[in-house]
């Protein structure tokens, strides 16, 4: 269920429900805004489902309790985390409406030391639930829920990304303890073979230590693995996927300078969902600036950093390539025009190539959605 059909100003026959997740148990916030204070409830059991299932048991019998008719309508809420979008669904399916929020959207108190703790986290969950369904849309900052096929392809270009990050961990390990007896060999292709054959020596043209040889010898097993695992996740990847993913992952790639890891790593994490317009696309990955301007004091805070990290690392990367492939399109000729003159000035340029993923990623959900090329944007040869 959409948050747009969720949204109600009225709150009558109305039962707010809060989750407070954590490892070991739950705390539930119950409001049916008759009461001056919220019913809290603790739920530990250890099998996830029935932790679930002892929830809304607790809900049934508030609402038995309260006199509460069998149709009143329960909006259940708790904050994104490491349990992710399961609970949402599984309420989904039992019938309730649920919301998943971005915890960094709940107004915080500003005093020097604030009391926290999981059961008033909850209380303030729920009312500032109840102050959203009365139409008062600051107060929580809903969080659109991917589908189940969505999430399970995301996986698809993360664990390739873990997986080029592992490898590379254990590249400049090996490179390390190389240095360490004055071995400066470069741990390319060749290494493997050239370590095999006993070619890769001390400073002095000694033989490895035997110890260190065999934690090179784990290491490189660990390197050979990966790439094993890295190889076969690529060949595979593309099949793994619908053909209208596949088909937009193609027009993404018909740009220049839009590589094939790129447009599927931003098609899955970040073109899975609907935007209305620009605006929504810069905000869902953190691109757009933070003014502090209160009183006198008017400082320049940056861009937000909210939503997808993966995503907006992923935009500046392909930002500098954008300009080095598509140095006549409109994006790279502002980057120009604001950077000329100032080669020495690499603050500058860091804090432009900003504005310029920003600009991109708007150009590239237009092309995608409505077929509009960047303006003097190239497309690749047939």
């Amino acid at each position: 269920m959409q948050p747009a059909q969720l949204n109600n100003n009225t709150t009558n026959n109305l039962l707010a429900v809060s989750f407070e997740l954590s490892k070991n148990s739950w705390k539930l916030a119950l409001h049916d805004g008759c009461r001056e204070k919220a019913s809290i409830h603790t739920v530990n059991n250890e099998v996830a489902s029935d932790r679930l299932s002892e929830a809304i048991g607790l809900i049934e019998q508030a609402k038995q309790k309260w006199n509460m008719p069998s149709d009143t309508r329960v909006v259940i809420v708790y904050e994104a985390g490491q349990d992710g979008f399961w609970i949402q669904r599984a309420l989904t399916q039992m019938g309730y409406e649920a919301l998943v929020i971005d915890p960094a959207s709940l107004p915080v108190e500003r005093h020097a030391r604030r009391a926290k703790t999981d059961r008033l986290d909850a209380i303030k969950l729920v009312l500032a639930l109840r102050a959203w369904l009365r139409g008062e849309h600051d107060r929580l900052h809903i969080i659109k829920v991917p589908s189940v096929e969505a999430e399970a392809q995301r996986q698809l270009v993360r664990d390739r990304g873990e997986l080029q990050k592992e490898g590379q961990q254990h590249r400049d390990r090996i490179r390390k303890l190389l240095r360490t007896v004055g071995c400066w060999e470069d741990i390319d292709r060749d290494f493997t073979d050239r370590f095999t054959n006993g070619n890769v020596a001390c400073h002095n043209g000694s033989a490895l230590p035997v110890e260190l040889k065999e934690r090179l010898d784990r290491e490189m097993d660990r390197l050979k693995l990966v790439n094993t695992q890295l190889a076969a996740l690529e060949k595979s990847l593309v099949g793994k996927l619908p053909e209208p993913i596949q088909k937009r992952i193609d027009t993404l790639q018909s740009l220049k300078g839009v590589g094939e890891v790129g447009a599927k790593r931003l098609v899955l994490e970040l073109f899975w969902r609907d935007f209305d317009n620009r605006r929504q696309v810069g905000s869902c990955v953190g691109l757009v600036p933070q003014p502090y301007d209160s009183g006198e004091s008017r400082v320049d805070q940056g861009i937000s950093k909210q939503g997808n990290r993966r995503v907006r690392a992923l935009l500046i990367e392909m930002s500098w390539l954008w300009l080095r492939y598509q140095p006549e399109s409109d994006i790279a000729q502002w980057f120009l025009a604001r950077t000329e003159g100032n080669a020495q000035n690499k603050r500058g340029k860091r804090i432009a190539i900003v504005a310029v993923a920003r600009r991109l990623v708007i150009a590239l959900w237009r092309y995608l959605e409505q077929g509009v090329v960047p303006n003097g944007a190239q497309l690749k040869p047939c």
